[in-house]
């Protein structure tokens, strides 16, 4: 058994055992706050496979814990841009869980965690329609990773009420400049590939209930399983899974391939170079689909209980449907890889 396949399990015991445990609880406890910051400021020092098997968890157990946002994306940028200074005052907090944290990414209308934001010396303006919740936010602006405090923060109304988010604006913010701005496109694809992992573990737990249900709910004195359409809709979302999961992996080993390439790693000499954007744009576009058709198949299998409120099913199809387009839809990420199938023509 791998080091990911121990973490995983250890989460979901902890998920199951206490679904109700803070993130501070969760980060004493198990240590997933810390678990890609280095040792050196109180951390695991583990790497995107590790943040995989812990993601993959987190959407099996549908969990509002700011894994994603905090542990990961946050933690991805200050040890990619943010200098020395930046690293010890900010990192020891997160890993510990006394503090969480939220990125705003630039790009170009694909992605909801983005903002319109401008940045004149030391000041920031604009707004973010959409962030993930966190209690300190670090924004890519004007060519530069920085900290600033939000001139108003509200909560934004959401279907799937198991992933907050919310309203940020800026006017004239102070900001602590943190460092250069320019991997973020490597800390959006570490966002990705865990995503991805979310989205496959929330997918294979929708396979889980339809197939309980299949085995036990009867008609015409058999079990549904046992009728071929049935057979077929579970079989079809069993490749998916599976497939969704070897995306997700694949994502998260070309993540922790370029971080030991540009860490100059013994081990970057002897693998063949990763291209990370791809295998994430992979990721994000067949994982995002794969969780979609996943719960709505649930619910299919489930038939009129799948729909009440009573059975969780919804919930499963509504953080699908939100995932889907928080790090960009899946018709994005395949723009993305045109340019790699069909070349820049």
């Amino acid at each position: 058994m791998t080091l990911s396949d121990e973490l995983g399990a250890v989460v979901r015991a902890y998920l199951a055992d206490r679904p109700d445990a803070t993130w501070q609880a969760f980060a004493r406890d198990v240590g997933v706050a810390g678990l890609l910051v280095p040792e050196r400021y109180g951390g695991a020092g583990c790497g995107p496979r590790e943040a995989a098997a812990v993601a993959e968890e987190l959407g099996r157990a549908l969990s509002p814990h700011p894994f994603l946002q905090s542990a990961v994306m946050a933690v991805g940028a200050l040890m990619a841009d943010g200098d020395g200074a930046a690293r010890a005052r900010l990192l020891p907090e997160l890993a510990s869980g006394a503090a969480t944290a939220t990125v705003v990414l630039p790009g170009d209308g694909d992605l909801l965690l983005e903002g319109d934001l401008l940045l004149e010396g030391d000041r920031l303006s604009g707004a973010v329609p959409y962030a993930l919740e966190g209690e300190v936010v670090l924004a890519y602006a004007g060519g530069h990773l920085v900290e600033a405090v939000p001139t108003r923060r509200a909560a934004y109304p959401t279907v799937d009420e198991t992933r907050p988010l919310v309203r940020l604006a800026f006017d004239r913010a102070p900001v602590r400049l943190l460092g250069p701005g320019t991997s973020w496109a490597r800390v959006r694809d570490l966002g990705i590939a865990a995503l991805a992992a979310e989205q496959t573990g929330g997918a294979a737990r929708c396979l889980e209930m339809a197939t309980e249900y299949a085995r036990s709910r009867r008609q015409f004195g058999r079990p549904i399983g046992s009728f071929q359409a049935i057979k077929h809709k579970l079989a079809d979302v069993l490749l998916l899974v599976e497939s969704a999961r070897s995306a997700a992996h694949a994502a998260a080993h070309a993540a922790a391939h370029a971080a030991a390439e540009s860490a100059e790693s013994a081990e970057s000499a002897a693998e063949p170079a990763a291209e990370p954007d791809v295998f994430a744009a992979v990721a994000g576009s067949y994982c995002a689909e794969a969780y979609l058709t996943a719960a709505g198949e649930n619910i299919q299998v489930h038939g009129g209980i799948g729909v009440t409120w009573e059975h969780p099913a919804h919930r499963y199809l509504k953080r699908a449907a939100s995932d889907a387009q928080l790090l960009g839809p899946p018709q994005a990420h395949r723009a993305r890889l045109a340019p790699h199938v069909f070349g820049e023509a």
